[in-house]
């Protein structure tokens, strides 16, 4: 057998030392996230909200009041809002509202007009907008609980394809929407190339398709009116991978989870839970719940397979859910299809 060899004479053995704790680089991140983001994520707020409520002094941590925003928490720290300890973080869910003309998107409107929040349903939790529709828009507007969500979908680096009926009052040629495909300049602002189509005549008026990637204010009614046409009617029939369906104006409809963890990238944990139904304003189930009744199991989808195509406008005022013919969709402005090849989802439940 071997041996351990003896240290030389006259020399102790060296003692075996215990390790240090390795030193974090320096400029290292800080552990957690940003305040703001925790409130956010636990649907108090958002993130812009959460720094309002922040500098009025209404946000403690560990019995501390803060009064800026630059600040990471973790789960070992205690917050509270208002004197009331935060919430437990709601898992991430997402719905498809059918935005009415006539609406502001907003929390509140200081011309004490009628807002979307208004109207939805009071068994609504409170949710956030993704993106705005102007008050005379209307069609499919994303709502979702989780701030997150919100900030991933508006990023112009995501490029969400954003997809409309419009109808405009004249009668265009092809040729007379190029400098729309390829970018306009209007009082120096930069607006992004659109896809644009020509689907048909209607008396005075004719319907396109368009497509767009960014989402400024009033953007295709000011590149419309650039190129010498009014818009007399815009509708959304999508956003992304997700579609207006069969909505009719003032609907939502709860997206299921496996659709919004798959078309989000969410974490197989991060499911959302889809227990509870959905009304419209007038009080009246808006689908069927997505989870089934006590004592049953649970988990039956809340739709049928996704994938037709988003409802069409008829071109006549006030019914839009009706298709509108046969016209083809823009060249390239079928909404992306992320999440590894899988197929637009919302198509309603009740249709």
């Amino acid at each position: 057998m071997s041996k351990t060899p003896a240290s030389p004479k006259g020399k102790p053995a060296p003692k075996s030392q215990p390790r240090k704790a390795t030193a974090k680089p320096e400029g290292a991140a800080p552990e957690g996230d940003r305040i703001a983001k925790v409130l956010s994520r636990a649907g108090v707020a958002s993130r812009r909200e959460a720094e309002r409520m922040i500098a009025e002094g209404r946000v403690s941590v560990n019995g501390k009041k803060i009064d800026s925003p630059a600040l990471n928490v973790t789960a070992k720290d205690r917050i509270s809002i208002d004197g009331q300890p935060l919430p437990e973080a709601e898992a991430p869910r997402m719905w498809l509202y059918y935005k009415p003309i006539g609406l502001v998107t907003s929390n509140s409107d200081e011309k004490g007009r009628t807002t979307i929040f208004d109207e939805l349903p009071e068994d609504m939790p409170r949710v956030m907008t993704v993106g705005r529709l102007d008050l005379n828009s209307e069609g499919l507007l994303l709502l979702t609980n989780d701030g997150g969500i919100k900030r991933k979908l508006e990023l112009p680096a995501t490029g969400w394809l954003r997809r409309y009926r419009v109808r405009i009052n004249g009668r265009p040629k092809d040729e007379d929407f190029a400098p729309l495909r390829k970018g306009l300049v209007i009082e120096g602002e930069r607006f992004q190339p659109m896809t644009v189509s020509l689907d048909r005549q209607q008396g005075a008026n004719a319907w396109l398709t368009v497509g767009l990637r960014e989402g400024k204010n009033r953007e295709i009614r000011r590149a419309m009116e650039d190129i010498g046409f009014s818009v007399n009617r815009l509708l959304r029939v999508s956003y992304g991978p997700f579609q207006l369906g069969n909505l009719k104006p003032g609907e939502v409809e709860e997206l299921r989870a496996r659709v919004v963890r798959d078309q989000l990238g969410l974490a197989e944990e991060e499911e959302i839970p889809a227990t509870r139904p959905t009304r419209n304003r007038g009080g009246k189930p808006a689908g069927k719940p997505m989870g089934k009744p006590a004592g049953k199991p649970m988990g039956k989808p809340a739709g049928k397979p996704v994938g037709k195509q988003a409802a069409q406008p008829s071109g006549k005022q006030g019914n839009p859910g009706r298709t509108a013919g046969k016209a083809p969709p823009a060249r390239g402005a079928r909404p992306d299809q992320r999440g590894g090849g899988k197929r637009p989802a919302g198509k309603n439940p009740r249709r």
